[in-house]
């Protein structure tokens, strides 16, 4: 995909599609003039963030990672990742994240740079700026890496405390979306933006397969796109999606397919 040499890949914890309109942010309004998108992209089953989150960076059903919960075990028959790919095709790559059991999303020596502020310790209200501001930090003195990863769990945690689509929700899915435009706003048109959620939620939970839970909005961003919808997505193309802007090889063993 020679239009990009940079992919940023941003996932906001629980952020269900129908959220995007209801929480009233004008950012949502560029989001869909210059994206490919979908509000009926699809996650995996159990739909549960670590589970999710390895079936987006290594492209397989959690059945065949094996991690089913949200405590992590080592893969008894390893797939690639998409860190793991980057770094084998010489790609840079950084982390910035508030939700530390992500850690072991990459194997060791693949990331060239992380960084992590604890939600559980600062309230994740609080650690989205942190890390948003140590990611700006990190590109504006030492450059943008090849690929970056932004993880932000202030929607999950306020799901959690006072249910999905309450006004609490709602504000912290606009919160995030702030965050989200502040860092978009510093990309140049070389960049691609993929905004994604790893599950959605009701009530004051996640992890069934009812559509409230498994449905996601998959957004490719760039300001130079005129806006239209993708007739299908699944959180399993986003590692495909990122690795093919890049110019990498998917691994052999990734069931996704790029969106590109």
């Amino acid at each position: 995909m020679g239009q990009f040499s940079k992919v940023v890949l941003i996932l906001v914890d629980g952020m269900r599609p129908d959220s995007l309109v209801a929480c009233g942010n004008p950012f949502v309004t560029e989001l869909l003039a210059h994206s490919a998108y979908t509000l009926k992209g699809t996650t995996v089953m159990p739909s549960v963030t670590l589970p999710c989150h390895f079936s987006l960076f290594h492209s397989v059903a959690p059945q065949r990672h094996g991690i089913l919960t949200n405590i992590y075990v080592p893969q008894v028959r390893p797939v690639r990742g998409l860190f793991e790919a980057l770094h084998g095709a010489g790609k840079s790559s950084a982390m910035f994240y508030d939700w530390e059991e992500l850690r072991d999303l990459s194997r060791p020596d693949n990331i060239t740079y992380a960084c992590f502020a604890s939600g559980h310790q600062f309230g994740y209200e609080k650690a989205n700026p942190i890390i948003v501001a140590n990611l700006l930090h990190y590109f504006k003195t030492y450059g943008q890496p090849d690929f970056t990863f932004l993880y932000l769990g202030w929607t999950d945690e306020a799901g959690h405390d006072f249910g999905w689509m309450t006004p609490e929700y709602l504000r912290a899915v606009s919160g995030s979306l702030d965050s989200v435009r502040q860092v978009v706003e510093t990309l140049g048109d070389d960049t691609l933006v993929i905004l994604t959620a790893d599950h959605g939620g009701h009530e004051r939970s996640h992890g069934t397969e009812m559509p409230e839970d498994m449905t996601i909005p998959v957004f490719l961003y760039n300001r130079t796109f005129a806006g239209h919808e993708l007739p299908s997505a699944s959180i399993l193309d986003l590692a495909p999606t990122a690795a093919d802007v890049l110019g990498v090889p998917a691994d052999r063993e990734w069931e996704g397919k790029s969106l590109l």
